[in-house]
């Protein structure tokens, strides 16, 4: 019998996914599975049980939370060899980026019938500096509002909160200057918020960059350059049009490795979870991991 590790956060997003718990074992084991369950509370949970993992002791993982809790998986993998297993995602969390560009399903038989079809997809993973990520790489103006909002206020307002906590930073926040290098040329500016974009969007916008791919192995770069609030209606016209990548404030180029750096200090953000600060090296590594897709 096949392996399977279930990993799941149970106070993730709406706190519900455990009260579906049986349903995915006995449709996990209707499709010739052993399940094995973690259930997570904290960051260091998880490595601590992948880590001392058979490199092929399991035929598959499951991850059932956010954007968060992918990328704690993902680094996971990759940091201990176990990205040749292929991962399906139940996009549970308060924020599902990832497994929205997917249209991965949250209901568990279709999420289950995924896995028991067994099609997957190889896709792309950043590395920036010695930390991975799946979705996009940001730094800036709102690129931190996930670790800044209460516990709380989250399991509250859900989405909402981020956008509260977004709207709270406007009022202080300052451009920083980025000396952005990349395969082709040096660009130095003063910018409100920069995305290095794996998946077409984040933060529950769906085409910051449409034509982003996967699987193509490369990254969108997209930076906004200084806005401001003189500016801000024109912009908004093009970005509700989704014209908003011809603006003269946005930088926008696609490449494999990407350099930013600052004098000011400046964090990143992984997925949701804290980045490196700069200067960070980010490359893309094509085809690193296998994920379930309908």
């Amino acid at each position: 019998m096949k392996k399977i590790k279930l990993i799941y956060n149970p106070y993730s997003g709406d706190k519900t996914f455990k009260f579906d718990l049986d349903i995915y074992v006995t449709n996990l084991q209707n499709a010739g599975y052993e399940v094995h369950m973690l259930r997570s509370t904290n960051h260091n949970d998880i490595e601590d049980n992948l880590k001392s993992i058979p490199k092929d002791f399991y035929d598959a993982f499951i991850v059932s939370g956010g954007d968060g809790s992918i990328n704690i998986v993902v680094n996971c993998l990759m940091k201990y060899g176990l990205n040749h297993i292929p991962l399906a995602i139940i996009p549970s969390g308060t924020a599902n980026d990832f497994a929205t560009f997917l249209k991965l399903p949250k209901e568990p038989d279709d999420a289950c019938k995924i896995i028991a079809n067994n099609k997957t997809i190889s896709v792309d993973v950043g590395l920036c500096n010695d930390k991975y990520f799946i979705n996009v790489c940001a730094g800036g103006l709102f690129a931190n509002v996930s670790e800044k909002i209460d516990k709380t206020f989250k399991e509250a307002l859900g989405k909402f909160a981020y956008y509260i906590r977004a709207l709270q930073e406007m009022h202080t926040y300052k451009p920083i200057t980025l000396k952005i290098t990349n395969s082709k040329e040096t660009i130095e500016d003063k910018f409100d918020l920069f995305l290095v974009l794996n998946t077409s969007g984040t933060g529950s916008i769906k085409n910051l960059s449409p034509t982003a791919s996967i699987s193509d192995g490369v990254f969108d770069f997209v930076g906004f350059r200084n806005v401001g609030v003189a500016n801000l209606p024109s912009f908004a016209l093009k970005f509700l049009k989704g014209e908003y990548l011809e603006h003269d404030k946005i930088l926008f180029f696609q490449d494999s490795q990407i350099l930013i750096e600052s004098v000011e200090e400046v964090y990143s953000d992984l997925d949701g979870e804290i980045g490196n600060k700069l200067p960070i090296n980010i490359k893309n590594i094509p085809n690193a991991i296998k994920v379930f897709v309908e």
